[in-house]
């Protein structure tokens, strides 16, 4: 049974998605659902991601950025000798990553609650902003013109 999907008749028509057409072909078949996690979108370039790791302290828990991944791990030292009667809130240690798009940085991370909240933001570099683009006209005009801004909306 045949689960990938083909993606070569998307490559005629798109030029540089070649690292998103990787990720879907390589994307984990098995999920691991814990910890559980939110992903918020704050604003137009602003998210946040909401991580429940209840019983886990600051210095249990590390939060890495790489380019285009942002991972999030932990691992709960154990106590001293406890006898349970019964043990619900899972001890075991995890990591967690997270596929980002170009030019997002992580701005923050904060625990509060048994909550692991990663504030993130997408900054585009000027020279990656969409621009206007002038056509020389063919009674003699120079073959390059000028490159105006784009009009900021209100």
């Amino acid at each position: 049974m045949r689960t990938a999907f083909d993606f070569s008749p998307l490559y005629r028509s798109s030029i540089g998605f070649d690292r998103v057409f990787n990720l879907l072909e390589n994307a984990p078949q098995a999920v691991d659902s814990w910890p559980p996690y939110d992903i918020e979108r704050c604003g137009e370039n602003v998210y946040r991601v909401t991580i429940a790791v209840a019983g886990f302290s600051a210095e249990d828990l590390d939060v890495s950025h790489e380019p285009n991944l942002l991972i999030a791990s932990g691992d709960r030292k154990e106590q001293d000798k406890v006898e349970y009667m019964h043990r619900g809130l899972p001890a075991r240690l995890f990591t967690r990553r997270f596929e980002l798009a170009d030019h997002m940085k992580v701005i923050g991370a904060s625990l509060n609650h048994g909550l692991l909240v990663i504030d993130l933001v997408r900054e585009v570099p000027e020279e990656m902003k969409p621009r206007r683009i002038t056509i020389a006209k063919e009674d003699g005009a120079p073959k390059a013109g000028p490159v105006e801004a784009p009009k900021q909306v209100a």
